[in-house]
Parts: C-alpha cells; sequence; structure tokens
C-alpha cells in the first residue's frame, strides 16, 4: 500500500475536469471578500467550511455562487488560477484542462475580458514557471436560456486564440443537454471543440443527447451511463473519453460510499475514464487526493492506477505531438519506478 500511494504521489498526471471557481479555498474566498469589499453569508473561515454540508448538487452549487461573488478584477481570477496551478505544480501535474463559467461573472457586472485575461494570465505564467500545458473550456450554464449562451459565445468567437472548447454545467435535473443544441450547434462551427456534463444526475439519455444533439468528443461524469448496457457498450466501442470525479460524488450524494463507487466496473467494461477533481475547494480534495481516496476505497491495482493516469493523456485535447511526447514520459516513468 506504501509503494501505491508513493506511485500515485510521483505519477505524472492529467486533469480534465476541473472548474476554476470550485478551487476557491475558504481563505482566498474571505481575503478576496475583505480586497472586494464584499460582504459575505459567513462570518470566518469555519463558518465557510461548515456551510460545505451538501445532499445534492443544488446544495453545492447555492454555496458555490455566493463564493463567486468575490471573484471581481482580473487579478482576484489570476490569484485563483495560479493558486490552483502552483498545487499542481507540487502534486506532478504535467497538462490541465480548465472551466469557466462566465455567465455566473457578467450577471454580477464583471466583464467577459475581466474574467479572461485573469485566467489567461495565470496559464500562460504557470506555463513559463513550472512547464504546465494547458486548455481552457468555457461553459454555458445550462439552468439558463440558451439565448443567453449564444451571447456569451459571441465573447468566446472574439477569443478563439484563449478558448479551445465549450462544454455545458450547472444543475442536470430538468435542463437535458438537446436544451443547447443550437448553441452548440453553432459553436462547432466556428471551430469550438464540445464537451457537456452527462449522467451525473441526469439519466442516461442525458448522455446520449450529449452524443447525438451537441456532438461532443468527451462526457463529463457519466456515472448513470453504467444504467443503459447499450450505451456502455457505445461508450466502449468509440473510446468516448469520461471524466470521472470520484470526492466530488461522494460530496454531492451521488455515491456517498466510494467502496460502491462505479470507476472499477467501467474499467472493466473497457470505458475510457479518467480520475479528476471538479471543485476541489469545496469537495475536499484535488487531484492526487481523488487517486488515493478511489485506490482505498476500491482497493485499485498498479495497472488499474497506470490506466486510469494514461488514459487523462490518451483523453486530453493537447496537440497529438505534445501528446506522444507526454504518453511517452508517462510510460517512461511507470517502466522506471521502483515498486519494491
Amino acid at each position: 500500500m506504501e509503494t501505491l500511494v508513493r506511485f500515485i504521489k510521483a505519477m505524472p498526471k492529467a486533469e480534465l475536469h476541473l472548474h476554476i471557481e470550485g478551487t476557491l479555498e475558504p481563505e482566498m474566498m474571505m481575503e478576496l471578500a475583505h480586497r472586494n469589499h464584499i460582504q459575505l453569508p459567513y462570518v470566518d473561515v469555519d463558518e465557510v467550511r461548515r456551510a460545505f454540508a451538501f445532499g445534492s448538487l443544488q446544495d453545492f452549487l447555492d454555496v458555490y455562487y455566493a463564493g463567486m461573488s468575490v471573484l471581481v478584477t482580473s487579478r482576484d481570477f489570476f490569484d485563483l488560477a495560479f493558486a490552483y496551478l502552483t498545487k499542481m505544480h507540487a502534486q506532478n501535474v504535467r497538462h490541465v484542462e480548465i472551466f469557466f463559467d462566465p455567465q455566473g461573472h457578467t450577471a454580477r457586472g464583471v466583464s467577459f475580458d475581466t474574467v479572461l485575461s485573469g485566467l489567461v494570465d495565470a496559464l500562460e505564467r504557470a506555463e513559463r514557471d513550472f512547464g504546465i500545458t494547458s486548455k481552457l473550456i468555457m461553459c454555458f450554464l445550462r439552468h439558463l436560456p440558451e439565448e443567453e449562451a449564444f451571447d456569451t459565445l459571441k465573447h468566446a468567437c472574439r477569443c478563439k486564440d484563449h478558448i479551445f472548447a465549450v462544454g455545458l454545467d450547472s444543475s442536470e435535473k430538468g435542463h437535458p443537454p438537446s436544451k443547447f443544441s443550437g448553441v452548440f450547434r453553432e459553436a462547432r462551427e466556428n471551430g469550438f471543440i464540445t464537451v457537456a456534463h452527462a449522467g451525473e444526475e441526469g439519466p442516461p439519455a442525458y448522455v446520449c443527447e450529449a452524443l447525438d444533439d451537441l456532438q461532443v468528443q468527451r462526457i463529463d461524469h457519466g456515472n448513470r451511463a453504467l444504467e443503459d448496457e447499450a450505451l456502455v457498450r457505445r461508450l466502449a466501442r468509440d473510446q468516448v473519453p469520461m471524466t470521472v470525479c470520484p470526492l466530488s460524488n461522494q460530496r454531492l450524494q451521488v455515491c456517498p460510499d466510494l467502496t460502491q463507487h462505479p470507476l472499477r466496473r467501467m474499467l472493466k467494461a473497457g470505458l475510457l475514464v479518467t480520475v479528476n477533481s471538479d471543485d476541489p475547494s469545496y469537495f475536499g480534495g484535488y487531484l492526487t487526493d481523488n487517486f488515493l481516496a478511489i485506490q482505498k476505497a476500491l482497493a485499485l491495482e498498479v495497472s488499474e492506477i497506470v490506466t486510469l493516469g494514461r488514459n487523462a493523456f490518451l483523453s486530453s485535447f493537447m496537440p497529438q505531438p505534445a501528446k506522444r511526447k507526454a504518453l511517452e514520459a508517462f510510460d517512461d516513468f511507470v517502466d522506471r519506478f521502483d515498486f519494491r
């Protein structure tokens, strides 16, 4: 066990499912609230942490959007993103693909360009300082009308040099992917790669809609796909990447008992699954923590951890030459690791 823990900590990693607003630690939340003269419904860090008890996705989102209110300036977004990237450097993460939710900011009067400039500056500095490469994915909030998503897409079309893909997140229940088929079609026509959250709390049909109506190249979460055998066969046949988030599933009561988590069943079904942290400051752990927690809960073997780690690079949107180089480095690490 100690050897496997050491292996997980040292392993080169990629993270593909990370909401940058979900890395807002309580200490930074209070600091930014003070900096920007924002009145929060919490008196101190301990009270913020006590609010991190969720019975559902919506319970989390209520706290998440309240915390987001402290992000006002480009400096705030830079500080937020660079703090996350510094943690990733310490965890041997080599590549990240980050979601951001501009509608959660523009609705508060924070401009799209303010958000983007802070994030881009942090990503560029992390590549210079740490060698961490990245892709930025702009998400539409699915609880809002599609018409508002079209307005947000217009901003993204101005910023194609910095935004690689578009995604879909927020409250899943009652908001099927097909609700956004029009804006995703326009996004694809403008050259954006598409991904979507589906099958976390929503039914397997939502995963099918994401594949068929939105033509996504990756499914974020996707746990409930296992309820549909034909869908599982399709996902395995087409090797559609799935970004699974164990600690998120536990904290949001999607899978309260990690020993019952479907990750091993996904691997055995031949699905291209990866491990990610989702909103780590709210869910109790960053990428390495998720690997350690799910390994312990399911007693995953070295070969399964290797597959999960390798899958992340395979499933990434890295350019092919960079992906080949990253996979070679990963395989070399595995070959050279001392398991004694």
